[in-house]
């Protein structure tokens, strides 16, 4: 593994949007992060916020250097992060939601030159448990596994991106998982998985409170990725 100065230099891409604005907000509570540059879509109506430098997303080849990139922007704005993740051999954490095929075939392939890692979630809490759900699912076989998913009413894909990825998890441990969907109120996220036999039943539940989790779990992938060497992580793979 490769040395890093310290603290390492991030860069926050999407940084308009609501995860961006956590994400600028939460690194400044951390000794081993800094942010280096923030990149938006729209000119910035200010250069420099809060001693971090702010980009247009049409000068992004023109951002200081850094170790790692967090995305959570929109398909449209990916393919030049990661170019620049790979032309800077930077390390790349994204969040990008609704990636075409072809954006995940370009990814897939970048993870030989740079450290990577896209997730559909970014709780430490939901990482720790899609790795129960694989083990729970190997362990039961021919069980029923069923996947329950909560969100806010203005959510719109069902099941969540979450649930298809414990459902991922399950069908790597050998179960054949089932999923339903709820709608209602205000909830940030709750996924309940139940493996269910004759006379017996374990549940697994998370539940999230705040969405300042997923921006702290961001973090905490881009401090760990940064130095490690080519290769497409799972944020289960970094939560040591």
């Amino acid at each position: 593994m490769s040395e890093l100065p310290n603290p390492i230099r991030v860069l926050i891409h999407g940084a308009s949007g609501r995860m961006g604005q956590a994400l600028l907000r939460l690194a400044g509570e951390r000794d081993d992060l800094v942010v280096t540059a923030a990149v938006a879509r729209a000119q910035p109506a200010q250069r420099v916020i809060d001693g971090v430098a702010h980009f247009a997303a049409s000068e992004l080849t023109g951002v200081p250097a850094f170790d790692v990139a967090i995305d959570f922007s929109l398909p449209q704005g990916f393919d030049g992060i990661l170019a620049l993740c790979e032309e800077r051999g930077a390390a790349l954490v994204s969040g990008t939601t609704g990636l075409e095929a072809v954006q995940r075939e370009a990814l897939q392939a970048a993870s030989t030159r740079i450290p990577l890692l896209w997730a559909a979630n970014f709780s430490l809490g939901v990482a720790v448990l899609s790795e129960l759900v694989e083990r729970a699912a190997a362990a039961l076989p021919g069980w029923d596994c069923d996947i329950v998913e909560s969100h806010h009413v203005h959510k719109q894909d069902a099941p969540s991106g979450t649930a298809l990825a414990l459902g991922a998890s399950a069908e790597q441990g050998g179960a054949h998982p089932r999923y339903a969907s709820l709608r209602a109120g205000d909830i940030v996220g709750e996924h309940f998985v139940q493996f269910t036999t004759l006379g017996e039943r374990i549940e697994l539940n998370h539940r999230a409170t705040n969405r300042d989790i997923f921006a702290r779990g961001a973090l905490h992938a881009a401090a760990r990725l940064a130095a490690r060497p080519p290769g497409h992580y799972r944020l289960r793979d970094l939560l040591a």
